[in-house]
């Protein structure tokens, strides 16, 4: 059974509703090979909130692709680097990542829907970000047009401009954790002090730790995209904590 064919599977008699639930329908009926369900693949406490992340990226995903008829070879190449699609399984992507492209619902309704699903989640929403943040990059630089996408995605999904700011700094910086990044990543101004640098590090890790999104029943993609951005948090704390110590009292 296909990647995509298990993926509809489980989702499936799921009440999601929505431009999500239409999406899956629309794709399911591009398979015709289409199985239920077993209870092996349904090992998530609520089966949505795995299904929801991959579908929400491969939307969101496609509606930031350009508009140009086709979706590009890097988007999609882009998208298996995020996801982990096993060998033979870019075609039934594409498929997805197509229908949802040409869908008629907006991709505010998507981020709307999905803001709503994970709203107790900022962690979640934030790595779904950064894994849109990957694919916007796939050609080697954020356009205009595409940080104008991720900024109202953001905003769709309850992030202020300024939260944003540090959303995107952890992801397209362009100097990582050095200088004034470093304090966008954790979102503090640069005069903070070692206590307020302390207080944002552990807001962060409480968010985006790998191991939350494990014990949530999320999909691999979610946890290496969590341990990707948990690793860029460790270093800007580690940079500016550890200058901090060495400034006079």
């Amino acid at each position: 059974m296909s990647f995509i064919a298990r993926l509809l599977a489980s989702a499936r008699g799921l009440p999601f509703g929505g431009p999500i639930g239409s999406l899956i329908e629309r794709a399911a009926s591009h398979l015709p090979h289409h199985h239920p369900a077993g209870d092996g693949e349904r090992r998530a406490a609520d089966p949505r909130r795995s299904v929801a992340f991959t579908i929400a990226a491969i939307a969101l995903g496609a509606k930031m692709a350009k508009a140009d008829g086709e979706v590009t070879r890097d988007e999609v190449a882009a998208f298996r680097e995020v996801f982990q699609v096993p060998p033979g399984e870019a075609e039934h992507v594409r498929l997805v990542f197509d229908l949802a492209r040409k869908s008629t619902h907006g991709f505010e309704s998507y981020a709307h829907q999905v803001g709503r699903l994970f709203a107790e989640d900022r962690g979640v929403l934030e790595n779904l970000l950064g894994g849109l943040f990957h694919i916007a990059l796939a050609d080697g630089a954020l356009c205009a047009a595409e940080d104008r996408y991720l900024a109202e995605v953001a905003r769709q999904f309850g992030f202020d401009a300024r939260e944003y700011g540090r959303i995107k700094a952890q992801h397209a910086g362009g100097g990582g954790a050095q200088g004034e990044d470093a304090h966008l990543i954790l979102g503090v101004e640069p005069d903070a002090g070692l206590d307020e640098l302390r207080a944002a590090y552990h807001r962060l890790l409480h968010e985006s730790h790998p191991d939350i999104a494990i014990a949530r029943g999320l999909p691999p993609e979610c946890v290496a995209l969590a341990t990707t951005r948990m690793a860029r948090i460790n270093a800007a704390y580690d940079r500016l904590s550890g200058r901090g110590l060495h400034q006079p009292a």
